[in-house]
């Protein structure tokens, strides 16, 4: 092999790659954020657009909503839905009129560029119009122990976990529709399960309250808070105090169920649209953000109501004019 010269052309090797890089860009014409009932029923509306969404639903399918045990003030299901039920039917609606759905998780976007560039895990995409449906999360107590035994005893979701405490006591934190609803639904399971509120009265629908009380195997502790959630592998009870008198106590439980509150899922978008100062999409009447192009719907911009039937419209208004800003574009490109 002596007086043999080989040599390797390596930039040959390195334009395949970087023409593959530039594959994994997908273009969209318009992209949506979440696959909860804002998401779901924008989806719905654009693909009977023939505008061939794509919903990028992350790892929160339905939504908070999907979490529901049953909603019986949904029109159309007088006899109530599950809320994962509602959720899979949605998404079948949008897939009949071509919308796309894929399990991604966006993990970065930049509004400052158009088209809109966001990255997820598996792929790159360039969106002329964005719809932002990422919803809320369940917020914390912020007590020790709390981090500690999530999903050793602490849970956020009693559809999800309500099972593994059949014939165990359970505290619930909360007074609103949430805390009820789910307490309801855990004394299918459950011996007891104790209401654990910082006020002396509920803050849930009156047909939820009467429920409640009714129920022999549900009891309230008043103006009281959780200090510490105890326990060595697995959570055997709650440290508590009462905000009126000061007296601190115990409640020996197998399981704490929170609902105190919601926190609008916006962290990727500080600084990329506006936000008011807890946190929410601001929007307008049109569900328009402060960025031409891209819209915002459900719960991630609603601080009021927070409600599967009026997320459902917010996501249809953003969807119609999600349309009709693209088809404006299309125009002013010259490309219609």
């Amino acid at each position: 092999m002596a007086g043999i010269s080989l040599s390797l052309d390596l930039s040959r090797l390195a334009k395949p790659e970087a023409q593959k890089q530039e594959e994994e860009v997908i273009e969209r014409d318009l992209i949506i954020v979440g696959g909860g009932p804002a998401g779901m029923t924008a989806g719905i509306y654009a693909g009977r657009a023939e505008v061939k969404p794509l919903i990028l639903v992350g790892q929160a399918f339905g939504g908070q909503a999907a979490t529901t045990s049953e909603m019986e003030n949904y029109p159309g299901f007088p006899d109530g839905i599950g809320g994962m039920a509602l959720a899979e039917q949605m998404a079948a609606h949008a897939a009949r009129f071509g919308a796309e759905t894929a399990f991604e998780e966006v993990i970065s976007l930049d509004l400052g560029v158009y088209p809109f560039f966001l990255k997820t895990y598996g792929a790159a995409y360039r969106a002329r119009a964005l719809i932002l449906c990422t919803g809320t999360s369940p917020r914390k107590m912020g007590v020790p122990g709390e981090g500690k035994f999530i999903g050793k005893g602490v849970s956020f979701c009693a559809t999800c976990d309500g099972y593994f405490y059949r014939e165990k006591r359970v505290v619930v934190v909360g007074g609103g529709d949430s805390a009820l609803d789910e307490g309801l639904y855990l004394t299918r399971f459950a011996n007891e399960v104790i209401i654990v509120h910082r006020r002396d009265q509920l803050r849930a629908t009156p047909i939820l309250q009467k429920r409640a009380t009714a129920n022999p195997k549900m009891r309230f502790v008043w103006d009281t808070v959780i200090d510490e959630v105890l326990g060595e592998s697995a959570v055997s009870g709650v440290r508590v105090h009462n905000v009126r008198t000061g007296e601190e106590g115990t409640i020996p439980c197998d399981g704490v169920f929170v609902y105190i509150g919601l926190t609008p899922n916006t962290s990727l978008f500080k600084g990329q649209v506006e936000l008011n100062p807890d946190g929410y999409i601001v929007t307008d009447k049109r569900q328009r953000t402060n960025v031409p192009g891209v819209f915002a719907a459900g719960d991630v911009q609603d601080p009021y109501f927070r409600q599967v039937v009026v997320a459902a419209g917010a996501g249809a208004a953003a969807a119609i004019e999600a349309v009709r800003f693209l088809a404006e574009k299309a125009y002013e490109e010259g490309r219609v």
